[in-house]
């Protein structure tokens, strides 16, 4: 402790010749003099005590301090920013992304201002579960409620999703692709009968029915439809590969598939109906002679995607796609099968059945059959349901 500073605070130091008690007269200090004396040199002891104690703890304090914050790192602020933003950026939202990591890509993306800010925006929205991946035109500098909400706006997508149901045929798909995904009617043609950029085989015959693999697909601003499509048929040839299907059953797998899928409304039974279907096939000397005899393909041939064929029309040659005049299985495919209708058809259910039917249109309920007669027992069944439910069956497909 330096004498100056003693100095400065107006006190003697210790260090320092103390000046001798006033002395009375004739030389010894009084006993008055002597105690004044010890209580300013005990004053003095205690100041300075306490002034070094003063600063040890100051000094450990501001240690502990430092250490602290190099140990704990200091708490995020929340800070956001106001307003609905400014300008534009195209961000991509992943696959299963957290809310979590939605923030550090806005972060970084300068969309909202802090990952906390998002993070409890995020959580305080509801529907906020219902943010779906792909790619958004979203503004920099939103506020994280703003953010949330416009992550969950349609409009706000960059991209499109287009999904094809199983069993769509080709006009449908190319019906859905022109309204949904915004491609011009000309241009999914094109792609249709292009037929070296979209990867169709040669056993295809040039005709994409049954090549449009039924999937929800991402569609980017900048896609084409002969990409799209190409898409489409890549994914079936996955399938097909997935399924155990041989290269040269490409396509009679793909007929049997969509006829067996259009052909029932319950998937537990694809496995039935393609026996059905292969049997039927091998019986050309039998009750058959080698005719499905099925309504979905007369449908497929008069362009109609529902009810039941007329007289007419299952009497009417012209029809390629009838099954009923026509021996063997139909030109193409009648829609576009899933992979379990492939699966099916590949390796369908052992069984000798030549018929089946719908007895209940509703439910999909499904009798199989190996002769003519006991099929006419379940068709009764059938009939009986139809006078019960005259408007379920004017729509609906009974079987073979």
């Amino acid at each position: 402790m330096s004498d100056d500073l003693f100095d400065e605070l107006g006190i003697q130091s210790s260090s320092k010749p103390s000046s001798s008690p006033q002395q009375p007269e004739g030389g010894a200090p009084s006993r008055k003099a002597l105690r004044k004396s010890k209580r300013k040199r005990r004053f003095r002891r205690r100041i300075i005590t306490t002034l070094v104690l003063v600063l040890t703890l100051g000094l450990v304090a501001g240690g502990g301090y430092y250490a602290f914050t190099q140990i704990v790192p200091t708490q995020e602020v929340a800070t956001d920013y106001t307003g609905p933003g400014e300008g534009s950026i195209v961000v991509t939202i992943p696959d299963g992304a957290t809310g979590n990591e939605m923030a550090d890509i806005l972060v970084k993306k300068g969309v909202v201002a802090s990952k906390k800010a998002f993070v409890k925006a995020y959580n305080a929205n509801t529907n906020s579960s219902q943010i779906q991946s792909g790619t958004f035109t979203l503004k920099k500098r939103m506020s994280a409620t703003d953010a949330v909400a416009a992550l969950l706006d349609p409009r706000s997508r960059a991209d499109h999703t287009v999904t094809i149901p199983e069993g769509f045929t080709k006009a449908q798909v190319k019906a859905r692709l022109v309204k949904v995904a915004g491609f011009k009617a000309e241009d999914v043609e094109a792609a249709f009968t292009n037929t070296k950029d979209i990867g169709l085989p040669d056993s295809a015959g040039g005709n994409v029915e049954g090549w449009l693999a039924p999937a929800t697909y991402t569609i980017p601003d900048n896609a084409t439809a002969t990409g799209v499509v190409a898409s489409m048929v890549q994914k079936t040839k996955d399938r097909l590969k997935e399924a155990g299907v041989k290269e040269a059953d490409y396509q009679q797998v793909l007929i049997v598939a969509s006829i067996a899928e259009a052909e029932v409304n319950d998937p537990s039974y694809l496995g039935k109906v393609s026996r059905v279907i292969y049997n039927r096939l091998a019986d050309t000397a039998g009750e058959t002679k080698g005719m499905l005899q099925m309504d979905s393909t007369v449908r497929y041939g008069t362009g109609k995607t529902g009810g039941i064929p007329t007289d007419a029309e299952l009497a009417d040659s012209n029809n390629k796609w009838n099954t009923y005049v026509h021996a063997g299985l139909p030109p193409s495919p009648i829609g576009n099968p899933g992979l379990e209708a492939i699966k099916a058809a590949n390796k369908p259910e052992a069984g000798n059945w030549l018929y089946f039917v719908t007895i209940n249109l509703t439910t999909g309920e499904t009798l199989f059959a190996a002769t003519s007669a006991e099929h006419q027992v379940n068709v009764a069944k059938l009939t009986a349901f139809c006078k019960q439910n005259p408007k379920v069956c004017s729509s609906g497909s009974s079987g073979s």
